[in-house]
């Protein structure tokens, strides 16, 4: 795949790159390294001071950086400025955090006395050079929730963006140099995937972290494991979305909407499958067809879009392939299924609802990247449990009831890395954010995700 910006809403390519080659890479996987040597000596007044400044550089360029996240994979402008908005708050809520989450811990003196010791505490220390492999449906938010923590944490970092947001990684590279890290602390490797392996078996490496889908995954797993090196993966989600009989189903139609339709439809933990009891399904689905079939699909630059374009044209295509099969295995469609009308150019396709979905259908099994939802019918929690965790994928969940009891059962049995009860599920610096099954393992943001790239060293004091 080229290193390139395509403009997805009109299919145009503006912007071509030249690879690193591998000197360049090995240079710049030297660089990460020196630089750490003396980085994850600085305390945490200079990491603070350093991560504000980025934070606040960030936030003075936000108008243009989210016009170029938006012309790069064409999410509207508004969740643009949103994006980089949210990444300003976990750059400052990490700076004013780490030390306190990195502080000392471990059993009292106590409680280690039969050990011989005198005191034993536990020290949170970095690890190293990390590889961040991230995706371009977030292209600021996936690096920067990486990136603050670990930086934070006196590691330093090597970003191998996807292949489609060259600008937006160029711009994260010089904006943590104009915010005056140390030459080699964070900086972005302009190449294509076959050049990921090379670098994580490099003995400098110390760590990898993905977000992308279960194929890359796997790869970078096996690499990582056959190199005895650690790993975070975030992969694709499926998320379920029960909507159960004491639901405020007006409430939960209109976040349905959203749920489904955020960043174009293609964010993993985008609520994705509908599980509507049987008592509230048609109720329910009259109402979210309607939100649905009234988002404005156009330029993702104007202020007054809803829905932009697909980020490629192989995506849109996909999604295709999936609402096509479901159709052809009996779905209903409700509202979309198809390109809209008068948008010849781009990669845009109409928010959809499809009804009656079964496990015959691929769509049941597989991620729709894009803003189609699958709608269930069950008949009591028991069949919408079964019907949430039959998929490979376990990212987060959604459920809509006013019943404590059936709240508590939903959080006992669902599968999922998280339970969003009677709201949308979103990620926030403070809350540990991944998944179970094949959406990965490890745990990005708050305490749980600093931590994943320290190494936990305890010392022991003989009494």
């Amino acid at each position: 795949m080229p290193i390139a910006t395509v403009n997805p809403a009109t299919g145009e390519t503006l912007r071509t790159f030249r690879p690193l080659g591998p000197d360049e890479v090995e240079e710049r996987v030297a660089a990460a390294h020196r630089a750490f040597r003396r980085y994850r000596t600085t305390g945490f007044p200079e990491r603070t001071a350093l991560l504000l400044r980025a934070a606040d550089l960030l936030e003075e360029d936000l108008p243009e950086i989210a016009r170029t996240v938006t012309t790069e994979m064409g999410k509207p402008l508004t969740a643009a400025r949103a994006e980089a908005a949210k990444c300003v708050k976990a750059m400052r809520w990490y700076a004013g955090n780490a030390e306190a989450l990195l502080a000392d811990d471990g059993p009292s003196d106590a409680d280690v006395r039969d050990s011989g010791a005198a005191t034993a505490r536990v020290h949170y220390r970095p690890l190293g050079p990390v590889l961040a492999v991230m995706p371009w449906n977030f292209p600021l938010w996936q690096v920067v929730r990486f990136a603050a923590p670990a930086l934070m944490a006196g590691n330093t970092g090597l970003l191998k963006h996807a292949s489609n947001v060259p600008q937006t990684a160029l711009y994260l590279e010089d904006l943590f140099r104009r915010a005056g890290y140390p030459d080699g602390v964070f900086q972005t490797l302009l190449t294509g995937s076959d050049a990921v392996e090379g670098v994580l078996r490099d003995p400098r490496v110390a760590a990898a972290t993905l977000t992308g889908s279960e194929a890359a995954g796997r790869s970078v797993a096996a690499i990582a494991g056959d190199e005895v090196k650690k790993t975070v993966l975030e992969l694709g989600g499926s998320d379920p979305y029960l909507v159960l009989p004491s639901a405020d189903l007006e409430r939960a139609a209109a976040t349905a909407v959203t749920a489904r339709t955020q960043n174009n439809g293609q964010s993993c933990i985008a609520a994705k499958r509908f599980i509507v009891h049987a008592d509230v399904h048609d109720e329910f689905v009259d109402r979210f067809t309607a939100g649905m079939a009234a988002l404005r699909v156009g330029d993702p630059m104007d202020e007054s879009t809803d829905v932009g374009p697909l980020a490629s044209e192989r995506g849109r295509a996909d999604l295709e392939e999936l609402v096509d099969d479901a159709v052809g295995h009996g779905a209903g469609v409700r509202c979309g299924g198809r390109r809209p009308e008068g948008l010849d150019r781009g990669w845009y396709y109409e928010p959809t609802v499809l009804t009656g979905v079964t496990p015959a259908m691929r769509l049941h099994h597989e991620e729709a990247f894009g803003p189609v939802a699958a709608v269930y019918r069950a008949g009591s929690l028991d069949e919408a449990l079964d019907i949430a965790n039959d998929s490979p994928f376990g990212l987060s969940s959604n459920v809509w009831t006013r019943d404590d009891a059936e709240v508590e059962r939903c959080v006992r049995d669902l599968e999922a890395g998280g339970v969003y009860v009677n709201g949308m599920t979103a990620s926030h610096p403070a809350l540990p954010f991944g998944g179970v099954k094949r959406s990965g393992y490890g745990r990005e943001l708050s305490g749980h995700g600093i931590k994943e790239f320290c190494n936990a060293t305890t010392v022991w004091r003989a009494a």
